[in-house]
């Protein structure tokens, strides 16, 4: 058995992880003023929040054809994989996984396990992560798919944005949310529910906000008794994150956080500025 690991260009990886040879990354397309980019290729997050105040049109997000999708596993084959494990933002912001679940059978010479993360970002680089070491190792899909739904369920995370406006116009949240953040002068915590992003808790200001979301994961630290793993993810906004992870570490001296961005895809539904708190199971 030869196992290939596939996923999309939102998950945050580290550039070794990236150059695995056994990892195949699609890029996901984000349209700006009629231009298409496709996500880590054409544009990188540096650049595009740049382009992005520059634009004249609030940019979109699209899913790559089926037919690109279906040569990626047809060359896949071609390399003498056997096996794919395809990890995927969650079907709660796009569905794209959903489409390879309808297609990924008719691709010959190839077994494909279509895996939903319910997440994104840097709690999806993890399970590309564990499922490179795994294949590694010489575990079936059956085990690394039991690992990746282990990690999924225990995987929780919240983001507060500037401005929620982003997320309503690409659809990803409801207008109420939007109007009670606009009308009530709310700083709001978003999560993820079932992969879905929605509203979980109402915050009066951006000060109270993110102590809340600092002691959701000081909370966690403090109750877990599994060993984990943290995150603190931003859209264009690095040096606030490093100072939410000074404060973490005032608040929990031994916890470990890495620090990641949110790309293209997702800064687009999110907003520059926006800081996402995860964690996952290791």
């Amino acid at each position: 058995m030869k196992t290939a690991v596939v996923t999309d260009s939102t998950a945050f990886l580290s550039n070794d992880i990236k150059n695995h040879p056994d990892l195949f990354i699609i890029p996901i397309p984000v349209i700006i003023d009629g231009k298409i980019y496709n996500e880590g290729i054409d544009i990188a997050s540096d650049d595009y929040y740049d382009v992005l105040n520059h634009s004249q049109q609030f940019p979109t997000t699209s899913q790559p054809s089926i037919g690109e999708i279906l040569e990626t596993y047809r060359d896949i084959a071609k390399e003498g994989y056997d096996t794919v494990i395809s990890i995927h933002m969650s079907s709660g912001i796009s569905g794209f996984v959903r489409n390879l679940t309808a297609v990924a059978p008719g691709v010959e010479g190839v077994k494909i396990y279509p895996f939903d993360s319910k997440i994104t970002s840097m709690p999806m680089g993890y399970m590309v992560e564990k499922s490179l070491e795994m294949a590694g190792n010489n575990q079936t899909p059956k085990e690394i798919l039991e690992k990746l739904t282990e990690i999924r369920e225990g995987t929780e995370a919240f983001m507060i944005v500037d401005d929620l406006n982003n997320l309503v116009r690409g659809g990803r949240l409801k207008n109420g949310a939007a109007l009670i953040g606009t009308l009530l002068k709310i700083k709001p915590i978003l999560t993820f529910n079932d992969g879905q992003i929605i509203l979980s808790e109402k915050i009066r200001s951006s000060k109270k906000a993110f102590a809340r979301a600092e002691d959701l994961m000081a909370k966690q630290y403090k109750k877990t008794k599994q060993p984990m793993k943290y995150f603190i993810i931003h859209a264009n906004h690095q040096a606030f994150a490093e100072l939410e992870v000074t404060t973490m570490k005032e608040k929990c001296p031994n916890i470990e956080i890495q620090v990641g961005s949110f790309g293209p895809v997702i800064g687009t539904h999110l907003g520059e500025k926006a800081i996402g708190f995860a964690w996952c199971p290791k």
